[in-house]
């Protein structure tokens, strides 16, 4: 049986796992239909705080004028 003749190095592990631990994009943005901010589906809308057409909290702009 093949066996490593030498200890692999920390570094030459990492290069080799490097493309596991790349970050990817959401590919599930959506535009708003309220305000047109890009958001992910299915989630309420940090900009305006619609979600299906209805106010579900208030936006973040508006708290920090009160």
């Amino acid at each position: 049986m093949a066996v490593p003749k030498r200890k692999v190095s920390h570094s030459r592990k990492m290069k080799r796992r490097s493309s596991v631990w790349k970050l990817e994009n959401p590919t599930n943005l959506v535009k708003c239909p309220q305000c047109g901010e890009y958001n992910l589906a299915y989630r309420v809308c940090k900009a305006c705080g619609y979600y299906k057409g209805e106010e579900v909290i208030a936006p973040k702009a508006e708290e920090a004028a009160n």
